[in-house]
């Protein structure tokens, strides 16, 4: 393009970096550089590490990510236009070359309307595959859950032998932070078969915290626990027991701005009450929190299964 060989390539760390262009008119170079997008006065961290696309019509557009912490790595889109054989993405105010993301823009012209759409976020399980929005853990297996009559089946699986907390488990179900702001609440039928058996509600990180009902010796119970440093082999510190007769309870987790996490239940799915202490959400390794569902019973003996109605984001 322009008699020009071009490099795009990120630089400055993931949540400090910026986008950096190199060119050439020879592809061996030597090449020039210029930092072409940059955060800037805005509010936008580390707009890098993406692709450049280029439409019918000659528009360009730029797409890249921003670290957000326990919401992940979101991605932007950006308009790109050519000064002097240099790209600038984003807007240029200042008239340096180094363009700043933006937050909106007229959306890119490719000759029709397109609705808005979003992610699949709730699951009311109504199909017999998982929706697109789930991520295992680790690798999956076919016996860990079933999807049939409208409800998930989520087979308890035993904690690996040298497992300290759920850092190891395989089997968590779980589906990206949807929004800055946002609830999931699950309807769970526990049907456990071991005492120590337990499913429910978790945030996963490299800290974790969850929501979940657990068979003991003298019945049922909720409890809500958090691990800090999980990933490091951390203990679980149980902040909160409560003994419970239903073996059906509605469990929810509200997310507030910077990832606040604060727990809840309600045994006829309509009164809630506040359980256990907040949990302040943190990024899983290069990834960010994510929510969802487990069910573990204690390696060596026999587990049981929770039958999740539906889980529901708002």
């Amino acid at each position: 393009m322009n008699g020009y060989y071009y490099i795009f390539a990120p630089a400055g760390g993931v949540a400090t970096g910026w986008q950096t262009v190199l060119r050439s008119r020879n592809v061996f170079g030597p090449y020039e550089d210029k930092i072409v997008l940059a955060q800037g006065e805005t509010s936008i961290n580390g707009p890098h590490q993406g692709g450049y696309v280029e439409l019918e019509n000659g528009d360009g557009w730029f797409v890249h990510f921003q670290d957000l912490d326990p919401y992940g790595r979101i991605t932007h889109l950006q308009p790109v236009t050519w000064q002097d054989g240099w790209p600038v993405m984003g807007i240029d105010g200042d008239g340096d070359g180094t363009g700043e993301p933006v937050r909106h823009y007229t959306k890119p012209a490719i000759g029709k309307a397109v609705p808005i759409a979003i992610p699949q976020t709730s699951d009311e399980f109504e199909s017999d595959e998982l929706g697109l929005q789930w991520q295992w853990h680790a690798n999956p297996k076919s016996e860990w859950h079933n999807v049939q009559d409208g409800a998930l089946l989520l087979h308890s699986q035993p904690m690996p032998a040298e497992a300290i907390n759920l850092w190891p488990v395989p089997n968590l179900l779980l589906l990206k932070f949807p929004a800055p702001n946002f609830s999931a609440t699950i309807k769970i039928t526990f049907v456990p078969n071991s005492d120590g058996e337990k499913s429910g509600l978790i945030i996963m990180g490299l800290d974790y915290a969850y929501l979940a009902v657990e068979k003991t010796a003298n019945g049922l119970a909720l409890v809500q626990a958090v691990c800090h440093n999980a990933d490091e082999g951390a203990a679980e510190q149980l902040h909160q027991r409560l003994p419970i007769e239903s073996s059906t309870v509605y469990l929810k987790v509200d997310v507030t701005q910077p990832g606040v996490c604060s727990f809840s239940f309600s045994l006829d799915g309509k009164e809630s009450q506040p359980f256990g202490e907040e949990f302040p959400a943190q990024p899983g390794k290069w990834i960010g929190a994510k929510v969802g569902l487990f069910a573990v019973h204690r390696a060596g003996e026999q587990g049981g299964h929770a039958v999740i109605d539906y889980v529901r984001i708002e």
